[in-house]
């Protein structure tokens, strides 16, 4: 794929997820590009994948151009960045008692703390936050009225 395709396909996925739900991650333009599947997504999320960048299916050359475009537009957008922790999937309490174990998962193959850092963050459209906020709230409210609506 040529740059300027994905240059577009990568702005539009941070667009429509912004106004979908009002922010945009990266792992998931990742995933609307096409060059990571969801069932290699939920593997790295599970912890059966080291690190994410490994089930990409495309060079680091053009994962670093995704996140920087991804960066870019964010900022021409106003959009927020916002750091997201992300953790394994599915881990099991020990003897069904206490805490869960918590594991922070990994991203890059280095480890570079800027790196994960820059998959870490989602961008968020305050504007269009509040106006989902707004939405729900309407139709909680709706709802709450009329138990019988559709």
């Amino acid at each position: 794929m040529k740059d300027s395709e994905l240059i577009g396909k990568v702005h539009s996925s941070v667009y429509h997820q912004c106004q979908k739900r009002g922010y945009a991650a990266p792992v998931d333009v990742l995933m609307d590009v096409g060059v990571l599947d969801k069932k290699k997504y939920e593997d790295w999320r599970y912890g059966r994948v080291p690190y994410l960048e490994a089930v990409c299916i495309c060079n680091l050359r053009q994962l670093s151009f995704i996140m920087a475009q991804i960066r870019a537009y964010a900022k021409k957008a106003g959009y927020k960045p916002s750091f997201c922790y992300y953790k394994q999937w599915g881990m099991k309490k020990k003897n069904g008692q206490g805490h869960k174990p918590v594991r922070q998962l990994r991203f890059s193959k280095s480890g570079n703390p800027e790196i994960e850092k820059a998959y870490a963050t989602h961008y968020v459209d305050r504007q269009r936050n509040a106006e989902i906020k707004v939405e729900q709230a309407f139709h909680a409210g709706k709802e709450e009225s009329d138990p019988g609506a559709p």
